[in-house]
């Protein structure tokens, strides 16, 4: 057996799910941090002093440290025919397939886009607010193992509907000194022509800080490991962030009507993540025990067996309750990154739920399609922050702003209020500015 099914009657309230609750929610899939967080915060701060003393001179260092690729500061940046030639030399097929792709976010984000209301005239009061992009925007692309080139769509394909104007690009460099080919025709593709040889942490700082040769920028988005992370939430609040994302997760809500070789599947999919969370909520304990069963006759055959295997152990889980109702509830308590409804009434269960990420209705509807290609962005809030966090989209490079406008009677009618509340604060200033145009020649 591959995977724990634990059956429970008031399952919120059993240790062994409260114990993988926690679990999930402090990111202790992630390995690096929970094994030696504060060793990252150490390294991650002490990177952060680096580039800030140094700039391009410690992005250069650390390109060697730990990319071990040799550059200067002159090569830091990668040049605009660079980016030209790998779009130009990209398999055609590749390119023709992130045009697809693209079509489709560009589509759903434009269709998603906050247009401000009409105006609330109140009066002579007008009372609005005014949606503008924000200016700069960086985008991390991880260039090694988690090289993930949906991401780099899911991330600035928004940005640009967004209306944002500047968009700059770092990825780690292999030893050589290349970014990843394919990072580089996808930048050329999307028309982004600033991209710069820098990985991890120093990455991070590099873009919220600015150097010599990358300046500084207004937020930075993107998936990374524990040290990438780890600097984001440094850094924020000089910067913007799109999230501190943990490790991908899924959890479905399925009845007896549902096809245990399709959950099965669903669950794999999420597990060869490495780390990557699984968890199935069901009332029905035939379903439990057949998913269990195709997750272990499906393992084998896998490319990524050994590492799904482990995290099915360590993360994953079959939670048998005594109703859908229940079901929905931990689901709910959870906040799942992807949840998966698969019942005889989705709709009645999606009504059921205020709390995921990205919510995938049905059973012709796996969470890869909104990995790659429906159109929302995959950009996911996890670890629990789906109580509070949205999914990534044009909406978050988006700031808002109050607009007012008093004509001079409405002035007149609101002083006495507003004087009257300034002076109860003490704020004599805030009344006289007010008064003083009460008092015309």
């Amino acid at each position: 057996m591959s995977i724990a099914i634990i059956q429970s009657r008031d399952p919120l309230r059993d240790r062994r799910v409260v114990r993988l609750l926690r679990v999930l929610r402090a990111g202790g899939l992630t390995s690096p941090s929970q094994a030696g967080g504060r060793g990252v915060a150490g390294a991650v701060a002490s990177i952060i002093r680096q580039v800030a003393a140094d700039g391009d001179e410690a992005l250069v260092k650390l390109a060697w440290r730990f990319d071990k690729a040799r550059l200067t500061a002159q090569t830091l940046a990668v040049p605009a025919g660079a980016i030209r030639a790998a779009t130009a030399g990209a398999e055609a097929d590749f390119l023709a397939l992130a045009r697809r792709v693209i079509a489709n976010i560009r589509q759903y984000q434009e269709h998603i886009l906050i247009r401000p209301p009409a105006v609330l005239t109140r009066g002579g009061r007008e009372l609005g607010v005014r949606y503008t992009p924000i200016g700069r925007v960086g985008v991390y692309v991880p260039g090694r193992r988690a090289m993930y080139p949906s991401t780099m769509l899911m991330t600035i394909v928004p940005a640009q509907v967004a209306g944002v104007r500047e968009i700059a690009l770092a990825s780690p460099p292999a030893a050589n000194g290349d970014v990843n080919p394919m990072v580089l025709a996808l930048a050329g593709e999307l028309g982004i022509t600033e991209v710069y040889r820098a990985g991890g942490a120093q990455a991070i700082a590099a873009m919220a800080m600015g150097t010599k040769t990358i300046r500084a920028v207004d937020k930075i988005v993107g998936p990374g490991n524990a040290y990438v992370t780890e600097a984001k939430r440094q850094l924020f609040g000089r910067v913007g962030i799109d999230s501190t994302a943990g490790p991908s997760e899924v959890m479905i809500v399925a009845d007896e009507t549902a096809k245990a070789d399709w959950l099965a599947a669903d669950m794999l999919a999420q597990a060869e993540h490495d780390p990557g969370s699984a968890i199935l909520v069901t009332p029905s304990a035939r379903l439990a025990k057949a998913v269990a069963g195709e997750i272990a006759r499906q393992l084998p055959s896998l490319n990524r067996s050994a590492a799904a295997r482990a995290c099915l152990r360590a993360y994953g889980a079959i939670i048998v309750t005594a109703d859908l109702a229940t079901a929905c509830a931990v689901a709910d308590e959870f906040a799942p990154e992807h949840l998966q409804i698969v019942t005889a009434e989705d709709s009645a269960v999606l009504a059921m739920i205020r709390n995921a990420g990205a919510i995938f209705l049905g059973a012709e509807t796996p969470v890869p399609l909104g990995d790659y290609y429906a159109g929302p962005s995959h950009v996911l809030p996890t670890g629990g922050t789906g109580r509070f966090f949205s999914a990534l989209s044009c909406n978050d490079f988006l700031k808002a702003s109050s607009v007012i406008r008093y004509d001079a009677a409405a002035l007149a009618e609101d002083a006495a209020d507003v004087i009257d509340f300034a002076t109860r604060e003490g704020l004599t200033a805030h009344a006289a500015a007010i008064d003083v145009r009460g008092k015309r020649n």
